[in-house]
C-alpha cells in the first residue's frame, strides 16, 4: 500500500499536474476548461488516497510485525486519526478552507482520536 500510494501520487504529478503549475506547489492552471478552484480540489484528492494507502500500509506492517499477536486497537484507530487529519490538513491547504471536505476529514480524525480504545 505504501508504494501503491507513492506511485499514485508521483504518476499523477507527472502526468497529470505539471503542466498545471504556474510555479507554486499546488498547480492552479485549469483555464479555459477548469477554474482554479476545481484544480485545487482535484489536486487535493488525487492525493488524499495516498494518505490513506500510507496509513493502510503501516498497518499492514504492523500486523505483519506482530507475528501472529494481534494488533493493538488503539494502534489502528491512532494511524487512521492521523492519516484522516493528514488528509484534512492537505484539503484545508489546497483549497484555502474553501471546500468544506477539510471540516469532515478533521471531524472524523477528531472522533476517532477521542473515541480511540483505552492502551
Amino acid at each position: 500500500m505504501l508504494l501503491i500510494g507513492l506511485v499514485h501520487s508521483v504518476l499523477g504529478e507527472v502526468l497529470i499536474f505539471r503542466r498545471m503549475r504556474r510555479g507554486g506547489l499546488i498547480p492552479t492552471m485549469g483555464e479555459p476548461l477548469l477554474r482554479e478552484r476545481h484544480v485545487r480540489i482535484i489536486w487535493a484528492s488525487w492525493h488524499l488516497p495516498s494518505i490513506l494507502g500510507w496509513a493502510f500500509g503501516v498497518l499492514l506492517i504492523s500486523i505483519a510485525a506482530a507475528a501472529g499477536e494481534p494488533v493493538a486497537p488503539a494502534l489502528v484507530v491512532r494511524v487512521l486519526a492521523v492519516s484522516l487529519a493528514v488528509g484534512s490538513a492537505l484539503v484545508l491547504v489546497a483549497t484555502k478552507g474553501r471546500h468544506p471536505g477539510w471540516l469532515g476529514l478533521l471531524a472524523a480524525a477528531a472522533l476517532a482520536w477521542l473515541g480511540q480504545p483505552a492502551v
